[in-house]
């Protein structure tokens, strides 16, 4: 079969502890833009304009369990695009000073040699969020 039946990502849904904390991560630190909700789910859906993100709260925020992502099955983690080496650093200057940012992998090539650099982080409420700048093949 050669025919595509999809056309790329419609939008990513993260559950998170603390909607408010997630949305003032991904607006005042990101940029993103809240483009809609749902209050009675909670949710909020943001977006840069190219991506949309629906962050959907805990139902039980307390008894929830962080994702692990060694031993869960689902998103390993969410990958941002960014446009080239000097946004990657404008990125990590942001994100890497957020007092709630947990540094994962710090701005490294994505492998020996590669022209494509990355960093990942945890961000607040526990998800694992990786920036990247476009996948040159090597």
């Amino acid at each position: 079969m050669t025919d595509k039946l999809t056309i790329g990502v419609h939008h990513v849904g993260l559950t998170v502890p603390d909607i408010d904390q997630a949305r003032r991560f991904f607006c005042d630190v990101l940029g993103f833009d809240v483009v809609g909700g749902k209050p009675e789910y909670p949710a909020v859906f943001v977006s840069d304009g190219r991506i949309l993100l629906t962050l959907w709260r805990a139902a039980d925020p307390a008894a929830a369990r962080p994702f692990d992502r060694r031993a869960n099955i689902g998103l390993h983690h969410l990958s941002l695009a960014v446009a080239d080496d000097a946004a990657l650093d404008a990125a990590w200057a942001r994100v890497g000073a957020h007092a709630d940012v947990v540094v994962d992998v710090p701005p490294v090539a994505m492998q020996p040699g590669s022209a494509t650099r990355h960093f990942i982080v945890f961000i607040p409420g526990g998800i694992r969020l990786e920036f990247a700048t476009p996948f040159v093949p090597d």
